[in-house]
């Protein structure tokens, strides 16, 4: 073959490939229409002379569908908007179910993080007020301490939380949220009667108030939150990292043999694609001219690159080496490998586990069981409890709703699968579901492929063993010259050793 990849004085385009050829050195001549034309192989001389208009004419892309915008809960991806907004369920902000490079805005996690330091710092006094009676102070000063500390934890602290239980009644779907909102606003609500207006309770309860309680449940569901959002965040950069194997723009090949660069999302199935040494392969396809070792470690894990030529299967994301080739594109866009595996993180993330299922619907029963218990609790005492009997019915009531309301029910499950699936992502270790992070503790053998996942899938110079009447400087400095114009993994080991030991080679 007789062919160079950048243009040269006197050197003519070869319609069919795209490689520069010199007419003098040309393997390949065909006249057509009065116009010479000149290949760098008889093979791409026949082509052309078979349909000489398929490499003359341009052609017109197919054009792709593109996939409709959609949104899903990160904690229920049942629910689907086609745009973005509040889940209506539990008042978690959507996210785009197709992943992009785009950097994704933090600002519930800036909101959440700023809440809880807020109210870690608040509600500590509260704790240790309630735990030591105040240190010895007046019981009413106490409380008022108290009051002080708590109202902004939870009036502020807990108020993305008042919002999400709000949305839940609304639309009639019970949760963790329904719960937590109920229990710390009637847990408030009662400490602040018991304060300002004690004589609307019995005596034996003027003293009894709740705020540490509704402080500190408010400020672990917001490190609950600020865990699961930050595990969320490190999914989203483990999938963008994904995403940046593929290169952006890619060299497509005309009609007429010139190539010029178009953006990787512009590449249509069926164009034909240059690919040059040590650029990645931007979408998946087959070999059509030319032949190289691709570095396909990205998705074996193999160190060693596979050899390619026309017919062969290549794929996006992998790298090519020493050669070039011209591809014909078959799977872009959402099709492509690579963006099957992206899609695959991200569906993990968002995935159900059986006991996550399980825990949804306990909550849907248990939401409903408590207020109505609550109820019960409210009548009994009012129809047979002591005198006062509606103070009495008052205090037994709010004391049901707030021993239930949930601390990790509802929170733990979820953040678990995410916080989970997202360490995954950043080791290499991707699951499909959320059901297969669950099984994984019933797990007593495993196989594992060596390099790549056991091993840094490169190759290391562990020793050296010269001959005799040469020493080992002698023998790394010889290999090293040998080998360091090589692009071969063996050869960049030899080089790598050569340079970790200061030897010039």
């Amino acid at each position: 073959m007789e062919g160079a990849h950048e243009q040269r004085p006197g050197t003519v385009k070869d319609p069919v490939c795209g490689m520069w050829v010199d007419p003098a050195r040309a393997r390949g001549r065909v006249q057509f229409e009065g116009t010479d034309y000149f290949f760098c192989s008889p093979g791409c001389a026949k082509k052309f002379e078979a349909n000489p208009g398929l490499y003359l004419k341009p052609q017109p892309p197919a054009e792709e569908t593109p996939l409709a915008a959609e949104y899903v809960c990160p904690m229920d991806p049942e629910v689907v908007s086609d745009r973005p907004g509040a889940c209506p369920k539990c008042g978690m902000a959507l996210e785009p179910r197709v992943a992009s490079l785009a950097e994704e805005d933090d600002g519930e996690l800036r909101s959440m993080t700023r809440r809880l330091w807020v109210c870690a710092i608040f509600t500590a006094p509260v704790l240790v007020l309630a735990m030591t009676s105040g240190l010895g102070m007046q019981p009413w000063l106490n409380d008022a301490l108290q009051f002080a500390l708590a109202t902004p934890v939870v009036l502020w602290g807990g108020w993305p939380f008042f919002v999400r239980g709000w949305q839940s009644l609304r639309n009639r779907s019970l949760n963790m949220f329904t719960l937590i909102g109920l229990g710390t606003s009637v847990a408030y609500l009662y400490s602040s009667v018991a304060l300002i207006a004690p004589e609307l309770l019995p005596t034996s309860r003027v003293n009894e108030t709740y705020f540490e309680a509704a402080a500190v449940i408010v400020t672990l569901v917001l490190a609950g939150q600020v865990l699961e959002l930050r595990g969320r965040r490190s999914t989203s950069a483990a999938i963008r990292g994904l995403l940046q194997l593929a290169p952006k723009t890619a060299l497509l090949v005309g009609a007429d043999g010139s190539a010029h660069e178009i953006l990787v999302s512009e590449v249509r199935k069926g164009n034909r694609l240059r690919v040059r040494p040590g650029e990645a392969v931007p979408v998946d396809g087959v070999v059509i001219e030319g032949g190289s070792s691709v570095d396909e470690a990205m998705l074996t894990g193999e160190s060693m690159p596979v050899e390619k030529s026309v017919g062969d299967v290549v794929t996006g994301g992998t790298t090519n080496q020493t050669g070039a080739f011209v591809m014909e594109a078959r799977r872009v866009g959402h099709e492509t490998v690579l963006a099957n595996v992206v899609r695959m993180v991200a569906e993990a993330q968002r995935s159900r586990a059986p006991i996550q299922r399980l825990a949804d619907r306990v909550a849907g029963y248990f939401v409903p069981a408590v207020i109505g218990v609550a109820l019960l609790t409210f009548i009994a005492w009012v129809s047979v409890g002591p005198e006062p009997r509606l103070a009495n019915a008052v205090v037994n009531a709010v004391a049901v709703l707030i021993i239930a309301c949930p601390c990790a029910l509802g929170l733990a499950t979820p953040m678990a699968i995410v916080v989970g699936t997202g360490r995954g992502a950043q080791v290499g270790v991707l699951f499909g579901n959320a059901e297969s992070l669950g099984r994984t503790a019933a797990v007593s053998v495993l196989f594992l492929d060596k390099t790549g996942t056991l091993t840094d899938g490169k190759s290391t110079v562990v020793e050296v063993r010269p001959e005799a009447g040469y020493s080992e400087h002698e023998l790394i400095s010889a290999a090293g010259a040998v080998e360091q114009n090589s692009e071969h993994p063996l050869a960049a080991a030899v080089v790598r050793v050569a340079r970790e030991r200061g030897i010039q080679s």
